[in-house]
């Protein structure tokens, strides 16, 4: 009577997974990845439906980038002279600022955005009450706070919340000033989900075992823990990045996040915000980042996209921004001291 060898199916088997770079039976995506790059969430206009532009478009827009960061750091020359008394020395230049230098290529071809659908590469249109609830938040700033744009906006040195009826402003508490600035989250859902490239501190590093994918964000130092193969928390338990479930489908892993706080990290959305994320990893080393947004209460339709999240050789250093946020403290001390010197100059 002839026999199979014992144990042949369970040696193949154990053969796959020490083969495998993961030690079990799933691609492995881990590793320190880039993702600044010139091209945009939204496509400018100018390319109407086109997803791709031609290798010297890119290259055009590269070298004009390049331009602009020489010229400006041609201010922070040590030997120029003194700026004008009284003049705003302004906040960051371009030598802090680390948004990429090439447009980001996908299957070889230049991307002109990285929203793939609507065909036009631009954010679907808000509903009623999307469109209400982020101009409330625009009011709000404008009224109170500030305009969105520093070049016109009320920070003139002077207490001038004071003059509103109800002299309310935007330092009367921590809690007023937004969540990035508080360093509870990343700007521009750098974290996400979506994650989204950011001004600066692009890089993303992942880790994975059999039971969880972690994804380390530098900016903020947000860390993401994907729970593999579970089911979501109750809907009342709800975070800032929101709670992920991940699984594999072949090569990609699959990410789907809901249970977000009333403010999530995407610009616009609301606590009904659900994410489907796609990672796969490319020849090049790098990963595909693919992402649907559903979130029918704010936008009118779903909306897509993707970009390449090339390999790095990097590190990640600590983005240690709550821990050594003296900024908040001294924001709320000198709106204080103008607030006594308004009031002092009145009596």
């Amino acid at each position: 009577m002839s026999r199979t060898l014992p144990g042949c199916t369970t040696i193949f088997m154990l053969a796959a997974l020490l083969l495998s770079p993961t030690g079990w039976a799933t691609p492995d995506i881990s590793g320190t990845y880039d993702v600044g790059t010139l091209t945009p969430l939204e496509r400018p206009e100018a390319f109407g439906d086109n997803l791709f532009m031609s290798e010297k478009g890119a290259a055009d827009i590269a070298a004009n980038i390049a331009k602009m960061r020489a010229n400006d750091l041609a201010s922070a020359d040590p030997n120029r002279s003194a700026p004008e008394k009284g003049g705003n020395v302004g906040g960051y230049n371009l030598f802090w600022l680390d948004f990429g230098s090439d447009a980001n290529v996908v299957d070889g071809k230049f991307r002109t955005s990285i929203i793939t659908h609507p065909i036009n590469g631009r954010l679907p249109p808000m509903t009623d009450y999307g469109a209400e609830r982020l101009q409330g938040f625009l009011n709000a700033w404008r009224i109170h706070w500030r305009t969105p744009d520093p070049s016109v906006g009320k920070n003139d040195g002077t207490a001038w919340w004071l003059a509103h009826a109800d002299g309310v402003g935007p330092y009367d508490h921590m809690e007023q000033r937004p969540l990035a600035e508080r360093c509870i989250i990343g700007s521009r859902s750098t974290a996400g989900p979506p994650m989204l490239p950011n001004l600066y501190n692009n890089h993303k590093r992942i880790i994975q075992t059999q039971d969880h994918v972690m994804i380390l964000t530098e900016m903020n130092h947000d860390v993401r823990v994907i729970r593999m193969n579970g089911t979501h928390r109750p809907s009342h338990i709800r975070t800032w990045l929101g709670d992920s479930i991940g699984r594999w489908e072949g090569e990609t892993l699959v990410v789907e996040t809901k249970n977000f706080t009333e403010l999530p990290a995407l610009s616009g959305a609301d606590e009904n915000l659900q994410v489907t994320e796609r990672f796969t990893r490319m020849a090049d080393g790098g990963l595909l980042y693919q992402f649907t947004i559903n979130n029918p209460g704010i936008w009118e339709s779903a909306w897509r996209g993707e970009y390449a999240w090339p390999a790095a050789d990097g590190k990640v250093y600590e983005y240690a921004c709550h821990e050594g946020n003296y900024a908040l403290g001294n924001i709320m001390r000198g709106a204080r001291l103008l607030e006594r010197e308004t009031q002092a100059a009145a009596e």
